[in-house]
């Protein structure tokens, strides 16, 4: 059976040192250590949000992430307050 290519996640942190994403209150997204974490264990490369996007490329991401999030909060069986604090840190 093949491996999937990003299969190691990081460990859910919110508080102390080493945390790897933020809060809810804080807009539940990865912080930028949890994303050098992540990419170094899955050779892979997350990028940090684009809420105010300057090139075409983060206009795309944006609309694309934005897309994905509305359809999460959309469709969750409960409140999901990751997801929308996520859409209103990314200005959607």
């Amino acid at each position: 059976m093949a491996t999937k290519k990003h299969d190691k996640p990081i460990e859910h942190k919110t508080t102390g040192k080493g945390k790897t994403y933020n809060p809810t209150d804080k807009g539940a997204g990865m912080t930028a250590k949890g994303r050098a974490e992540y990419n170094a264990k899955n050779n892979a490369n997350l990028k940090a949000p684009a809420p105010n996007p300057k090139t075409e490329k983060d206009e795309g991401r944006k609309k694309s992430f934005c897309a994905r999030m509305e359809g999460v909060v959309k469709h969750a069986k409960g409140d999901a307050p990751r997801a929308k604090a996520s859409l209103k840190n990314w200005n959607c």
